[in-house]
């Protein structure tokens, strides 16, 4: 999510979210940080959309609860998605739709559009034109020359803002460490064709639940090879309809058919497309893997992950991975067989653009630190003054005065943190307690104090949950706690959250130091 600011005006270029990583136990996505603007929101201009993925439209949702009439613009599939994605929130939004070689204005902001390829059709580059200065955002891109769908990377528009002027050039870093040029979506047609042809039972295809132009050669190749075709997880199914009824998806008469129609078929002709290509535990694919889907994966089918791994989800893919080759069924993948390629800009079309488009400044977006320092790198390599190139961390204030680019400021963007119905209730030291529960366990201590002395009654109670331990084990504990309510009573410390306090740590030193464990301490003190 980035913020233009001009005239006291503010327009917004996407707004996506995180998925959760193994470190966020509990939590379902991640919103940007929406604090800096919050007191402006009758500022915002609108929202631009350069694609439809989820990182980049997954928090428009979020956003528009906070102002539901901030105009939403971006390309017919992308406003489909998200359109479709506002109906489960209950939100109607007000949109307009864009194509490449619009231009619109929209306060102090002049946009036009330019047709960038990506992994999902109808994605724009957005140039910004103001009194300030021009701005070219290329969105997430690539440069393939033999698209599916003939919709080429507007290079000649990129040129011609080039001769113009870009002041400053936003440019998608996610593969700038890899050399060359990324393969052509094409160039997998003949991986695909030979699972197909030579699959003896069903195929069971993954992929993003966007990604039209993969969905597109999957279906083409199971009507080659006489293979009928059922969608299962809701978000593929939903985004699929929408592809075809737009024309963005051509499905032959007949090929795609209901789950219960092709139950009756023999497993040569089958074919399934699924969600949780990354191993997402709620996915289609992972309740297959753990044989808690109606759909059972049996010895003799191929299963196909037409996909990216991305980082931190390896673990979570080799275990489906894994869990499949235990039945037995075949599983092709990135690894094995080249059924996947990047919807991203290698090293080599970055430069290229930096050649053409002669920037006076560059700021690398997307993707992870040391994807943005190769991208700087690589605008250095090619001209660029280093002084006027700067990496931005998420809050970065930037501002473009006369022609030059410099860092000023920053403000609030942590992570906001989706949890069930919860926006932002889940907070950092919440996700830490999670942890802790997960990997230490958690032990409850109910001591049970007389008021006047400050001595025990009885010996505490000690509850347990994965912590590992004997019966007996807590008895050198005790004195322990003996001693600190000796301490307290000795000092005249009598309120019962300070006790709790002091038994917490007395337990939780003797769980270090005898079990080499840091457990969460739950303490009860009850008044006698």
């Amino acid at each position: 999510m980035t913020v233009f600011e001009h005239a006291g005006k503010l327009l917004i270029v996407d707004c996506g979210v995180l998925f959760p990583e193994e470190h966020q136990p509990g939590i379902d996505v991640i919103l940007p940080d929406f604090t800096s603007i919050r007191d402006r929101l009758d500022d915002i201009v609108a929202v631009v959309l350069t694609h439809g993925h989820e990182d980049h439209i997954g928090g428009v949702p979020y956003l528009l609860r906070e102002r539901r009439d901030i105009p939403v613009i971006g390309s017919k599939l992308t406003l489909a998605f998200i359109e479709a994605k506002l109906k489960e929130h209950k939100i109607t939004p007000v949109t307009e739709q864009v194509a490449e070689g619009d231009e619109l204005r929209l306060g102090p902001f002049d946009l036009e559009f330019l047709a960038v390829n990506h992994s999902i059709p109808d994605a724009l580059a957005v140039a910004i034109r103001t009194a300030a200065g021009l701005v070219l955002h290329t969105g997430d891109f690539k440069m393939d020359q033999f698209p599916l769908d003939q919709r080429i990377t507007d290079l000649r528009g990129f040129a011609r803002l080039g001769e113009e002027g870009v002041d400053l050039f936003l440019t998608d870093s996610t593969n700038a460490d890899v050399p060359g040029f990324t393969t052509s979506e094409g160039e997998l047609t003949p991986a695909i064709d030979t699972v197909f042809r030579t699959a003896p039972k069903r195929v069971i295809v993954s992929s993003f639940a966007s990604h039209v132009h993969r969905i597109q050669q999957v279906l083409d190749a199971a009507h080659e090879h006489g293979r009928k075709v059922a969608f299962v997880g809701r978000s593929m199914v939903r985004n699929m309809g929408i592809a075809r009824d737009l024309g963005y998806l051509r499905v032959p008469k007949g090929l795609v058919v209901d789950m219960k129609v092709l139950e009756k078929l023999p497993a040569d002709q089958v074919c399934l497309v699924c969600t949780g290509s990354q191993g997402e535990p709620m996915a289609a694919l992972s309740r297959m893997a753990n044989r808690d889907h109606v759909i059972r994966i049996s010895e003799g089918d191929t299963v196909l992950l037409a996909s990216s791994l991305i980082p931190g989800n390896e673990n979570a893919i080799y275990r489906i991975i894994n869990e499949f080759t235990r039945i037995g069924a075949n599983v092709v993948h990135k690894g094995n067989a080249k059924v996947h390629v990047s919807g991203h800009a290698s090293a080599g079309e970055l430069v290229y653009c930096y050649n053409i488009v002669k920037p006076r400044n560059v700021m690398p977006v997307h993707g992870e630190a040391r994807h943005l320092r190769a991208n700087a790198d690589l605008a250095i390599r090619t001209g660029v003054d280093p002084n006027r190139v700067v990496i931005a961390e998420d809050g970065s204030v930037i501002d473009l005065v006369d022609g030059r680019i410099s860092i000023t400021g920053k403000v609030s963007a942590g992570n906001v943190y989706v949890d069930g119905s919860t926006v932002g209730g889940a907070t950092e030291a919440s996700l830490k307690d999670r942890r802790t529960l997960a990997e230490e366990g958690v032990i409850t201590v109910v001591a049970i104090v007389d008021a006047n002395t400050g001595k025990l009654v009885e010996a505490p109670d000690f509850l347990a949950r994965g912590f590992v331990h004997e019966a007996e084990s807590f008895d050198a504990a005790v004195p322990l706690i003996e001693r600190e309510l000796a301490r307290a009573a000795a000092d005249g410390v009598k309120d019962a959250a300070q006790l709790e306090s002091l038994i917490a740590k007395a337990v939780g030193n003797w769980a270090n130091r005898a079990h080499r464990r840091t457990p969460m301490i739950i303490p009860v003190v009850i008044d006698a």
